[in-house]
């Protein structure tokens, strides 16, 4: 079976056809929480993260159409998509004016997001302005751009949808939610609150953006995605870490909920980016602890174009193992002397540093597991060297 067969079917570390454990009874689906050791090669992250959450073919391919908008870690997505030479929908330059456009990493809760599929397919306009920029500026109701928006949507095949947050600020005589706070100058302490939005709200939020886009584009694929990126700041009286963890846990239940009920209808789907980054690398963040280490979103992006993307011999996907050991190397996960040796494939220096009685990690385990797996790398980077050389002296 080839990787990118293996990261579609991985079948799990745990001996699933088991369903009986002394004297419990497992069900028919068992499925361990790895170990450090079990989550060493690149083809791991897929068997103990995406199983169950791939789509038997991939989506997206050249000629498709994407459209992704919502937290800012929706604009990795598309700027990674869009560099790769797919067709990201809202990238296009005639549709710079729409907010899902010149704004779409900023809508981070369910219930804006839903806001501008019901402008734009049902014409559902709000009363009062409830779209503001990050300098506060105001975004209204303007019928070209709402045009605009419904142009987007019309032509989308692929929906990717990401949800960053369940603090909301809302309008209290009429319940409307705010894209982000209120502005300074606008603040009514008469009728403008601060909640923690429930799941059963985000649940039908997501169910209404699902069932919106099956009617207005029957045809169309949607994943939705949590953003691993953290809150800034929280408004309720207690930490931000610790409302962080609220927030993200409110909108994965709903997420999931949503998604178990239709799955198998075929048009929607989960990418699990907040688990890869939570997960897998342990919160690999800049030191303001909120954005992303480069080559950690590298990896992600690199491992959603394998899972869902097909473009054909002329464009490939870059390589999934290079991307995995440049991120264990930023992340953590295995020495920094790393990065270099693989951005160079300095051949030398890995023999060396796996003959070296310094560990790869503090658990005997885990270390040794690493030492194989750098050790297959080291092989596999020897056999292509020689394959070139052989194609070279036969030309």
């Amino acid at each position: 079976m080839g990787k990118v067969q293996a990261i579609r079917h991985g079948t799990q570390a745990s001996n699933s056809s088991e369903t009986t454990y002394g004297n419990w009874f497992r069900g028919e689906h068992t499925n361990f929480n790895p170990s450090r050791a079990q989550l060493v090669d690149e083809t791991d992250v897929s068997k103990h993260i995406l199983h169950g959450w791939v789509p038997d073919t991939p989506l997206i391919g050249t000629e498709t159409q994407v459209t992704a908008f919502g937290s800012c870690f929706a604009s990795n997505i598309s700027d990674w998509l869009s560099a790769r030479n797919f067709r990201v929908r809202n990238r296009s330059d005639k549709s710079k004016r729409a907010y899902v456009v010149n704004f779409g990493e900023g809508m981070v809760n369910s219930f804006v997001i839903r806001q501008q599929f019901e402008w734009a397919w049902e014409n559902k306009v709000f009363d009062q302005p409830l779209w503001h920029g990050y300098t506060a500026e105001e975004f209204g109701y303007d019928p070209e751009i709402q045009a605009e928006t419904k142009a987007i949507f019309d032509d989308t095949d692929v929906f990717i949808l990401t949800f960053g947050l369940s603090e909301v600020w809302y309008d209290e005589p009429t319940g409307n939610v705010f894209w982000r706070t209120v502005p300074r100058d606008a603040y009514d302490p008469e009728r403008h609150r601060f909640r923690v939005s429930t799941v059963e709200e985000n649940r039908d939020n997501l169910e209404a953006i699902y069932q919106l886009i099956r009617k207005h584009r029957p045809e169309a694929r949607i994943i939705y995605t949590l953003s691993p990126i953290l809150l800034i700041a929280t408004f309720r009286d207690n930490s931000c870490i610790a409302s962080n963890s609220v927030s993200k846990a409110v909108l994965r239940v709903a997420i999931d909920e949503v998604v178990r009920a239709h799955q198998d209808e075929g048009y929607l789907y989960y990418w699990p980016s907040h688990e890869i980054i939570t997960d897998v690398f342990n919160l690999p963040y800049k030191a303001d602890r909120r954005h992303l280490d480069r080559k950690s979103i590298a990896f992600v992006m690199t491992l959603f174009e394998h899972v869902w993307c097909h473009s054909g011999p002329e464009n490939p996907p870059k390589c999934l193992r290079t991307a995995w050991l440049l991120a264990c190397a930023r992340t953590g996960l295995l020495p920094a002397e790393l990065e270099d040796i693989v951005q160079n494939r300095r051949k030398v220096r890995l023999r060396k540093r796996l003959k070296s009685d310094e560990p790869l990690d503090d658990d005997p385990e885990t270390d040794a597991a690493k030492r194989a797996y750098l050790a297959r790398v080291l092989d596999d980077w020897v056999a292509a060297d020689s394959v070139a050389k052989t194609d070279v002296a036969a030309e």
